[in-house]
């Protein structure tokens, strides 16, 4: 029986068909996964982003394997050995694995020790051998000699090469053997002989043997990592009765051909069961290695670029440093670049007081509200002489990360923006920028470049992209872009656009002003119809001709929106800004075939706050004053903390020195622990204690235990 795609996603995921067959009807037709999630709850039954992901990852995978599986069958017929009864197992399975042990004894091969055999004749002898019923093997032996085949032994020794390959290539004798390595596996990883001092950060691997089902992710990569650096020598082995469980099922009594055949088994789990069996799992292995790092990356890239940003406020911008200064840079409330200069308040220079003089000035000439300060070489210093100076008004003082600020600052990007600048200038604006809203500026630079992962060049590199890409357009469209001021980096994340359509907005709208009306989008070359339906809900135009613009409520709800007021007998921005007013609507008398409860009730709750950022507010962070560098360092100390990275193992946290601590998992609470994103999350102001100091190592073990 054929089964449907519809039906096999609903059953992997256990979800309901109907609803799936929806969903995935909505993504044939182009619909995007925030599209779905937002606007069409009726349709999926209230599906989230999660859910719809994993129906299109799942309907992705089923559609390859179908695709493999008709490649397989057409293999098979071309060569004349497809029966109906193999067919129908090939098209009933949807078992990867399983396919391809079907289609094992059928793939084309390269030349193997069996193949050699059968081409000198042996195949007959191997045959009369695996029945294992011949009482005189010797004489028959004699009848397959002949020029190619001069000796007995050579004989008996290409027919159990024959055998050999037969058993590698039984479904059974795989599934025995998968199943030893799915119950026992243990992996091995020893240190290279003579690589001991150059490997000395994988020594906690030198001699390391765990079970398979037990290691971590981050030890697995971390092992896999040596292995590729030629520091460790790695293996995966079941238990030692594997041979003897394939003994049992294929050797049967005890005279000289099951001898022969016990020999072969031997040899196939070796040379050929044994190596393939364990690729298999080095591979699943590391690929549920790849699944959990990739999850734990997304998770902080989704929680730095939600960071609570400063908004459209005047900033100055600092990348410091100590011989080359400070590059200060001033910012309007839109971002763009006023003034930039460098001044040298640290050593060698340590021209504090003119630098000084300068810092109050610019605040002062261009109306400064906040100060953003990089948390690189020489933060810690910069922020104490930022903050010791008086200015004329109340100035707020942030440290920023600049994780990835380099590389975008040298990135074509930046060069597009900035070419009249060099890559300082271009660093300190990121910076700046950064604490405004660091959504709008993170989405410039490679989200591996941010540094919020850990093995993130030792996992699947296209499965990462796919994730950290989803993340960033989930993220941008649950915050919504000004479609006036939204870079074409941001606006490519939106719902439907991409880079051509991004670039033809922003030609659009320096040709043509402002847009003051969603539907003004639609003059915007190439955008049509589907477009505008997709990405319409997520741009936002403040202050246009239609209050609605402005929020999240999608154009093909405003007559909706309209009956409401014209019911109220009031207008829309009534309706908006009178809460008073909505509490008198029944919503039931707007319910209609497309519209539902789920839609009507996000509607009246985008009127209660049109246009809101979902972002927390930006708080000011300091840290101890008395610590600087490492060595100011002494267990016991209490210390605040901001969690710069969260890792299977724990997080890390920055005190204010160059070496951020690691809180690990069983320090977070006083509780058992499973997933660090319980207990924190990226750029959390925390408060640690700390528990070692290795300077040697530069090393820093802090806790979090009872004062959480």
């Amino acid at each position: 029986m054929v089964v449907s795609f519809n039906t096999l996603v609903a059953q992997s995921l256990g979800l309901p068909e109907r609803q799936v067959a929806r969903t995935i009807e909505l993504l044939n037709e182009g619909a995007t996964i925030p599209f779905i999630s937002r606007y069409r709850k009726e349709v999926t039954g209230g599906f989230d982003e999660v859910e719809i992901g994993n129906i299109k990852e799942n309907l992705d995978r089923f559609t390859e394997m179908s695709k493999r599986k008709t490649t397989i069958i057409t293999s098979i017929e071309e060569q004349g050995k497809l029966t109906d009864e193999l067919r129908k197992r090939i098209e009933n399975s949807w078992d990867a694995t399983e396919i391809e042990d079907l289609y094992l004894p059928y793939k084309p091969k390269r030349v193997t020790k069996a193949e050699i055999a059968r081409k000198k004749g042996l195949e007959p002898l191997a045959t009369i051998i695996f029945a294992q019923n011949e009482r005189d093997l010797s004489s028959r032996t004699l009848s397959f000699l002949n020029d190619d085949v001069p000796s007995e032994k050579e004989a008996l020794q290409g027919a159990c090469d024959i055998i050999a390959e037969w058993v590698n290539e039984n479904e059974d004798a795989r599934k025995i053997v998968r199943n030893s390595f799915q119950q026992t596996a243990i992996i091995t990883a020893k240190v290279i002989k003579g690589k001991e001092e150059k490997g000395a950060k994988y020594q906690d691997y030198f001699a390391f043997s765990e079970p398979l089902k037990r290691v971590s992710s981050h030890r697995l990569l971390a092992i896999r990592r040596g292995e590729a650096e030629g520091i460790l020598r790695v293996s995966i082995s079941p238990d030692e009765e594997s041979v003897d469980r394939l003994k049992r099922r294929f050797v049967k009594g005890r005279g000289e051909s099951s001898d022969y055949v016990g020999d072969a088994v031997d040899d196939c789990f070796k040379r050929l069961l044994k190596p393939s069996i364990e690729t298999e799992y080095a591979n699943i292995s590391k690929a549920k290695a790849d699944e959990e790092a990739i999850r734990v990356f997304a998770e902080n890239l989704r929680q730095l670029l939600l960071a609570a940003p400063l908004g459209q406020k005047r900033v100055l911008g600092v990348d410091p440093g100590y011989r080359t200064g400070c590059k200060i840079v001033c910012l309007d409330a839109q971002g763009i670049l006023l003034h930039n200069e460098t001044i040298y308040p640290n050593p060698p220079q340590s021209e504090r007081t003119k630098a000084s003089s300068k810092v109050a000035h610019l605040v002062e000439t261009y109306a400064i509200d906040a100060i953003a300060i990089g948390n690189g070489t020489a933060s810690r210093e910069t922020e104490q002489f930022i903050t010791s100076i008086r200015y004329d008004r109340k100035v707020q003082v942030f440290v920023v990360s600049e994780n990835g600020a380099s590389i975008y600052s040298a990135s074509a990007t930046a060069r597009e923006e900035f070419p009249e600048y060099d890559v300082t200038v271009r660093g300190a604006v990121s910076i700046g920028r950064r604490l405004m809203d660091p959504l709008a500026e993170l989405v410039k630079i490679d989200a591996k470049s941010i540094g919020v992962g850990q093995y993130q060049h030792d996992v699947d590199q296209g499965a990462l992209k796919k994730s950290l890409d989803q993340t960033v357009e989930s993220c941008v469209n649950a915050v919504g872009v000004n479609v006036n001021t939204a870079s074409k980096h941001l606006l490519t994340y939106i719902s439907g656009l991409g880079p051509v359509l991004a670039k033809n907005i922003i030609e659009y709208r320096t040709a043509n002003g402002p847009f003051r009306t969603r539907k003004e989008l639609l003059k915007v070359p190439r955008l049509g119809e589907k477009v505008f339906e997709q990405s319409a809900g997520f741009l936002r135009i403040t202050g246009g001709e239609n209050p609605l613009d402005n929020s999240a409520v999608h154009p093909e709800s405003y007559k909706i929106v309209e009956a409401m007021a014209k019911d109220l007998q009031c207008s829309v921005e009534d309706l908006i800004t009178n809460k008073d007013l909505k509490k008198k609507l029944n919503l039931d008398k707007y319910v209609s075939d497309k519209i539902g409860m789920p839609t009507l009730h996000d509607i009246i709750e985008e009127l209660d706050k049109p246009g809101r950022d979902p972002r927390q507010t930006i708080k000011v962070f300091s840290f101890d004053p008395t610590i600087k560098t490492i060595e100011d360092l002494r267990e016991g100390q209490i210390l605040p903390g901001i969690v710069t990275n969260i890792t299977n193992f724990g997080c890390f946290v920055d005190v204010g020195v160059k070496e951020n601590g690691l809180v690990h998992i069983s320090e977070l609470a006083d509780r058992f622990v499973s997933d660090p994103t319980e207990i924190v999350s990226i750029h959390q102001h925390v408060t640690v204690k700390v528990l070692s100091v290795d300077l040697s190592r530069k090393r820093v073990q802090l806790s979090m235990k009872g004062l959480c």
